[in-house]
This record gives structure tokens, C-alpha cells and sequence, in this order.
């Protein structure tokens, strides 16, 4: 059975929460809070820099809130199928800056659609409230 573009997008997006759960409350609702916040920040930004923040915010911490959630756009982005924006890159920010700018507005686009599932998905199984973000 082939899935279509939306039920691979919220399939990875439930993996991707499912992965979380075992996170502490607090952490969870940081990262819901993160998510809710990202498509405004992409809105008001750009993809690049929304995401360069998320990166910053992390402060290369691969295990906060921040950095799990630039990590899931990135995988969502940077995958290995024909219709990923950087299909096959291993960096989402380099391939920000080495791709022309219709691959980015499709990438920004896709970032956009995927984050309705992460969102969604993270509202229904991730515990805590969300919280005040910076």
C-alpha cells in the first residue's frame, strides 16, 4: 500500500512523539510549547533562521527540547524520498545555504505541513502544559 504525502507526514510525525514520551512531564511540555511556537517563528522569520534558533537555543545540547525538535524537521526534510526538499542531505542548514530559493520555499512549505502533525500528535500524547517560551 502507498501512502500518501500526508499519512507519511503524520506517520513520522507519531513515531517521532511516540519516541518522547518517556521524556519527564516538564520536558514534554517544552517541547509541545516549542512546536506550537515554530510556525509563527517560521512565518516571521524564515525557515533558516527559525530553525538556527531552535539550534542556538539547544546550545548543543542534542538531548533539550530545542535540538529534538530541529532534529524532526531536519529528518522530515532530509529524507530519503523523491518528494523531501533536501532529499538524502545530512544537514538541514547546510542545505539551507548550498540549495536555490525554490527548494527552500518548498522546504519551508513542507516544514509548515509536517509541524501540523507534530503538533497535533504532541497535544495528544505528551503530558504537562504547555509553557511561556522565549
Amino acid at each position: 500500500m502507498t501512502l500518501t504525502i500526508e499519512q507519511d507526514r503524520a506517520q513520522h510525525a507519531l513515531t517521532q512523539i511516540k519516541h518522547l514520551t518517556d521524556q519527564p512531564e516538564q520536558w514534554q511540555a517544552r517541547y509541545k510549547s516549542y512546536a506550537k511556537g515554530l510556525p509563527a517563528s517560521i512565518l516571521s522569520n524564515g525557515l533558516g533562521q527559525a530553525l538556527a534558533t531552535l539550534l542556538s537555543a539547544s546550545k548543543g545540547n542534542h538531548k533539550d527540547a530545542h535540538y529534538v525538535l530541529y532534529h524532526h524537521i531536519e529528518q522530515w526534510l532530509c529524507r530519503s524520498h523523491p518528494l523531501a526538499p533536501y532529499q538524502g542531505a545530512q544537514n538541514v542548514m547546510e542545505a539551507i545555504t548550498q540549495h536555490d530559493s525554490t527548494a527552500y520555499r518548498v522546504a519551508q512549505m513542507e516544514a509548515m505541513a509536517y509541524l501540523v502533525w507534530l503538533k497535533k500528535f504532541a497535544a495528544a500524547y505528551l503530558l504537562g502544559e504547555e509553557v511561556d517560551v522565549d
